[in-house]
């Protein structure tokens, strides 16, 4: 299945990459995509490693362990700060 990623904020420059389409299983959940994308190495997998990265799903937000279906779009980003 195909989904679309995309990354925000500070993931966006510390990757060089703002958003892409990757292959996955079926049946995979968020913690299998974050698993899949942070096995290229670096900087990927200690930028996706952080603990209170925020995921959303088909622009909900969502869990590590939510399912995953064809044509999602999956969206990484910090948490936001400001005031």
């Amino acid at each position: 299945m195909r989904l679309h990623v995309k990354y925000f904020a500070r993931l966006r420059e510390h990757l060089a990459c703002a958003e892409e389409v990757l292959d996955a299983a079926q049946g995979w959940t968020v913690r299998d995509l974050l698993k899949h994308i942070a096995a290229r190495g670096e900087p990927w997998a200690s930028q996706l490693r952080d603990p209170v990265l925020l995921v959303a799903v088909n622009q909900s937000m969502s869990t590590l362990e939510a399912n995953l279906h064809e044509g999602d779009e999956v969206a990484f980003f910090p948490p936001v700060t400001g005031g």
